[in-house]
C-alpha cells in the first residue's frame, strides 16, 4: 500500500492501527491455539503436573496447529499475489477508445443474462 500521499502524523497514526491489528491477530491466534489444545489434551484434573500423555498431545497439537497456520498464510500470499499480477496485467491493457469496439463479454446480455 502506498502511503507517500499521507503526511508524518497522518502515517505515524495508520503504523499505530496496524501494530494493534496485528497484536489483536496475534493473541486472537493464541487464545485458540490454547483453547483448542486444552480441550483436545487435558483430561485429568487430579493433579497439577501434565501427564507423559498430556505432554506428547499438547506437543503434537501446537506443532499441528502451527503447521496448519503456516500453510494457511502461504496460500493466502499465493491468491494475493495472483491477484496483484492480475491487476498489474488489467492496468497495462491499453484503455477503451470510441473508435474501437468494445470488448465482448461472455455469457449473454442485458440484467438476466438473456440477449
Amino acid at each position: 500500500m502506498d502511503f507517500s500521499m499521507y503526511n508524518d502524523a497522518e502515517k505515524a497514526h495508520i503504523q499505530r492501527i496496524i501494530e494493534q491489528k496485528q497484536m489483536r491477530d496475534f493473541m486472537k491466534f493464541y487464545t485458540n491455539l490454547v483453547e483448542r489444545c486444552f480441550n483436545d489434551c487435558i483430561n485429568d484434573f487430579t493433579s497439577k503436573a501434565l501427564s507423559s500423555k498430556e505432554e506428547t498431545c499438547i506437543s503434537r497439537c501446537s506443532d499441528k496447529f502451527l503447521k496448519h497456520n503456516e500453510r494457511v498464510g502461504q496460500r493466502f500470499a499465493e491468491l494475493n499475489q495472483q491477484i496483484m499480477q492480475q491487476q498489474q496485467q488489467q492496468q497495462q491493457q491499453p484503455p477503451f477508445s470510441p473508435s474501437s469496439p468494445p470488448p465482448q463479454q461472455k455469457g449473454g446480455g442485458g440484467w438476466f443474462g438473456g440477449s
